[in-house]
């Protein structure tokens, strides 16, 4: 097939790479030059704007940072719907609220497009390993159109309706527990710092132990490292719990864990490091406290 990627960051360019290992003809987009260039190296061709994809693309994943981006790319004044063939389908990657997806599909299909409603999770290394869980729904023309595509770029692909903003509100979910753990996984490694305990036994002994997490496991190294390379940024998590407690306040549900969580996330973008990686929401209580993190750069 001919597909589009928009989006050449973490998740976009493993999503590509694998593209590409799957036989697929892919076609980039992204206005960094080490991200178009490091996909043409690997056989791929790469554009700075999306409305200069080549024609006949028979698929596009929009893997940007937020809904407005997403419109753009897809409606905006650079939009790259020219270059899909009729009847393509657009697998929408992005975390986005739930009537964002449904507002997207409506205007997708009313432009004569097939739309997926498909958020990712797995983090970088899924996405290169090609081993990222898709959280999607649509309708099941959209589904057959994109198979090949999620089969080249997932392991788990799960199907949750016929339906736009099913799959985004699963991925909400999942934002939520995500960014409450590693909040979380923060909070207890800067107080184990306070306390005196090594960092790296820390990390080692709760690891093995009851009060592990996934996010525990994958984000706490990057503080032993002292690497802030933000493979997923405090600022994505400012975004992503706002989408939650956005969708909370309509509903008038209560979610105080998240509400604070989100409170860290914002102190440590305020403070500086929205952009750096997620796990440095740490630097608010390095601020607060003033412990000395490893490998402090």
């Amino acid at each position: 097939m001919r597909v589009g990627v928009i989006g050449l960051g973490s998740m976009g360019m493993g999503a590509a790479l694998n593209l590409l290992k799957a036989g697929h003809a892919v076609f980039g987009c992204e206005p960094r030059p080490e991200g178009r260039a490091e996909l043409e190296a690997a056989g791929g061709t790469a554009v700075a704007v999306a409305s200069d994809l080549a024609d006949d693309l028979q698929a596009l994943i929009v893997f940007v940072v937020n809904a407005a981006q997403a419109n753009d790319v897809l409606f905006g004044a650079g939009s790259c719907l020219a270059s899909l063939a009729p009847g393509a389908v657009v697998l929408c990657c992005t975390t986005v609220a739930p009537e964002a997806a449904r507002a997207l599909d409506a205007k997708l299909t009313e432009a004569g497009f097939l739309m997926l409603d498909a958020p990712v999770s797995g983090g970088a290394v899924g996405a290169r390993g090609g081993t990222m869980t898709v959280m999607a729904s649509g309708s099941p023309a959209a589904f057959d159109a994109a198979e090949t595509v999620l089969d080249a770029i997932a392991s788990k692909i799960w199907r949750l309706g016929d339906e736009a903003g099913i799959g985004s509100t699963v991925k909400m979910v999942n934002q939520l527990l995500a960014g409450v753990h590693i909040a979380t996984a923060a909070e207890a490694m800067a107080l184990g710092i306070r306390a005196g305990a090594d960092p790296q036994t820390l990390f080692d002994v709760i690891s093995t132990s009851a009060g592990s997490s996934w996010m525990f496991q994958n984000r706490v190294p990057h503080i032993l490292a002292g690497d802030d390379t933000p493979l997923s940024s405090v600022n994505i998590f400012v975004k992503d719990l706002g989408i939650v407690l956005d969708q909370a306040r309509a509903l008038t549900f209560p979610l105080p864990m998240a509400s604070a969580a989100h409170q860290l996330f914002l102190a440590a973008a305020a403070s500086g490091h929205g952009g750096q990686d997620d796990a440095f929401v740490i630097r608010f209580w390095e601020a607060l406290a003033g412990i000395e993190l490893p490998n402090r750069k």
